[in-house]
């Protein structure tokens, strides 16, 4: 595999102003491919977009109509789809990319769907997932949470929870499910700003008040066990039950109609079909990386997204209070690095001490 091929130093330049947060992302200009992305734009615009449809759909609110969201983002293939599934059966309205929907029709120019919310008196909670990538540098970089704050959604309502997953057994399963859409250096690319941009949401997240639970997908190799513990740092204990995770039956098949997921429309150009599998419960499953080479790894490593990973790592060992036994068997080496009281890139903390409690 010959990703090592990538015009390395273009993806340095791009790794390092996104490990910045510099200002220039947000006007940079973004190429159409032409499948993906049929016009140019910048990531301000498409904010600005993404804005006004969503804010189509808040009009008319108050702060306390708004349910409590939770937001779960991360890089592309970190399990979100699997965990969608498990807080729908947790009983929240469980949406998947309703904000990245809209975005993908922006890139179109067309219209997207305003995203229609239950008001907080039908339902106390929601949950959502959005996810960076894969197919343009657009969908890597952009900012779901802001969209949404900016649309009107109260910031006080909202928790996020950063997801994360070992560097290269993303970027195969990446390789695995898209090297036919997009060529194999694009992915790449496209998956280290993606990776990467943990650091710009996580940073935006304190600057508006959020509170932050890291959940890395490894953590899924003790499931019940990790999640109980997610839904208590959440608010939500009482909405946790064992058989949430374990016991999916038919509505493990993640695309179909018996899963509990509700699903965003997106553009034809977007096909989903085959991307997702089936499973009789929420669990870990590992991923052959062999095929990736050193040198791959080496440019991970290089760019900073195992830095951001081992950070993961750390907050998720932090959050859900795991011990150093605990944290060993389920991250191996990654688990080594020491909590230093701070979030995983340098900003002070905001744990979930006071977390919203569902009311009922």
């Amino acid at each position: 595999m010959n990703l090592h091929l990538a015009p390395t130093d273009s993806l340095q330049r791009m790794a390092d102003l996104v490990r910045a947060r510099h200002a220039s992302l947000d006007t940079m200009p973004l190429e159409p491919d032409g499948t993906f992305q049929r016009r140019g734009t910048t990531l301000r615009a498409l904010t600005t977009e993404v804005t006004r449809c969503l804010g189509e759909g808040f009009r008319g609110r108050a702060a306390d109509d708004f349910p409590h969201l939770v937001c779960a983002w991360g890089k592309c293939r970190v399990g979100s789809t699997p965990l969608t599934n498990l807080f729908g059966m947790a009983g929240l309205p469980s949406y998947y990319q309703p904000v990245k929907g809209i975005l993908r029709h922006a890139l179109e120019g067309t219209e997207g769907v305003p995203w229609l919310l239950p008001l907080a008196t039908a339902e106390s909670h929601v949950f959502a997932k959005e996810t960076a990538g894969p197919y343009v540098l657009a969908e890597s970089l952009f900012n779901p949470l802001q969209a949404v704050v900016e649309a009107g959604y109260p910031p006080e309502r909202i928790q996020l929870v950063a997801l994360d997953r070992d560097p290269a057994s993303a970027l195969a399963s990446w390789l695995d499910k898209w090297s036919g859409r997009a060529a194999p250096p694009t992915l790449l690319f496209n998956y280290v700003a993606a990776a990467l941009n943990l650091i710009r949401i996580e940073s935006y997240a304190a600057q508006v008040g959020i509170p932050v639970t890291h959940y890395v997908y490894e953590a899924s190799r003790d499931a019940a066990a990790t999640v109980r513990l997610m839904f208590d740092r959440l608010g939500l204990a009482e909405r946790f039950s064992e058989q949430s995770v374990t016991d999916w039956n038919e509505m493990g098949e993640l695309e179909s109609e018996h899963a509990r997921i509700i699903f965003s429309d997106v553009p034809a150009a977007y096909p989903t079909a085959g991307i997702h599998g089936s499973d009789s419960a929420y669990r870990y499953r590992a991923r052959d990386t062999s095929d990736l080479g050193d040198a791959v790894c080496e440019v991970l490593e290089r760019c900073g997204v195992y830095e951001v990973y081992r950070a993961s790592v750390a907050g998720c060992v932090r959050d859900l209070a795991l011990d150093a036994a605990t944290a060993t068997r389920l991250f191996g080496d990654a688990a080594a690095r020491p909590d230093s009281g701070e979030s995983a890139f340098g900003t002070p903390a905001r744990p979930a001490t006071a977390p919203i409690r569902n009311p009922r």
